[in-house]
């Protein structure tokens, strides 16, 4: 299915490696010019040039910058303010107890996960709500509805970003712009990969092998008995960019794996 996105440009928070990195190869797969960033320079041009190479009729350019800086991103946003697409993906995670949390972890993952995002996201409404067209899109993650109690301070943050979309979504009525958030399960990004691999040393076993038996025993909910792959994800977000979607405002959409058990 032709998305009607090309020539169009996005920015992808995050966007070197695992989801980030995965939607900004989809959208480039259907011409979209895309603005990779991260906060290691080397890493984001290796990642422009991966794209150059694979998507030569695409031009996609180095947007390096630590979003958590609010310095930096007017910086990004006056380098590069014609956008179409914003799709807020970089966040941090890991599993923690509760009592364990301090202040200084709190304030850490909101001003990554929240302050991040919304930073941005007040940049480039605006100018999206004037042209009359745009895309901003939340990655967020089914702990945001169903929180695990493994990680609490994650969970909140994401928690909060399905309000902020919701909020952002009235500024947009009336108009072509939509705001929606995208609620992933548990997704095998390098960094996942890595674990299991270390978890079941095992030779003999293929990694669907560890990945099953991963899954059977700490993730038993999952209908899929699998991790999400981040393609997957990578191509529900250039459906949410296209003008198909345009009906998919302020949405929580889940692409959960079964995760969730309740029916909304």
């Amino acid at each position: 299915m032709e998305m009607k996105l090309n020539q169009q440009t996005a920015l992808v928070t995050g966007s070197t490696r695992g989801i980030g990195k995965a939607i900004a190869i989809e959208l480039a797969k259907e011409g979209v010019h895309v603005l990779i960033n991260g906060r290691n320079v080397d890493e984001v041009e290796q990642t422009v040039q991966e794209l150059k190479t694979n998507y030569p009729d695409t031009h996609p350019r180095n947007a390096a910058a630590d979003i958590t800086d609010r310095a930096q991103r007017e910086t990004l946003f006056e380098k590069f303010p014609n956008v179409d697409i914003v799709v807020h993906n970089v966040g941090m995670y890991e599993i923690m107890q509760y009592e364990d949390t301090d202040d200084e972890t709190w304030e850490r993952y909101f001003r990554t996960n929240v302050l991040g995002a919304s930073g941005l996201s007040k940049l480039y409404l605006p100018s999206m709500v004037d042209r009359n067209i745009g895309r901003l899109i939340f990655i967020a993650s089914e702990e945001a509805i169903m929180p695990s109690g493994k990680m609490p301070v994650y969970a909140m943050t994401k928690s909060m970003l399905l309000s902020l979309s919701k909020s952002l979504s009235k500024l947009t009525a009336g108009t072509e712009v939509t705001v929606n958030t995208i609620l992933p399960g548990p997704t095998l990004s390098e960094h996942v990969r890595h674990i299991i691999e270390g978890i079941y040393s095992d030779e003999s076993m293929t990694f669907a092998e560890k990945e099953k038996a991963f899954m059977s025993k700490n993730l038993p909910q999952s209908e899929i008995r699998r991790f999400i792959k981040p393609l997957e994800i990578g191509r529900l977000t250039t459906f949410l960019c296209s003008p198909y979607a345009s009906a998919f405002r302020g949405s929580p959409i889940r692409m959960d794996g079964g995760m969730v058990p309740t029916i909304y």
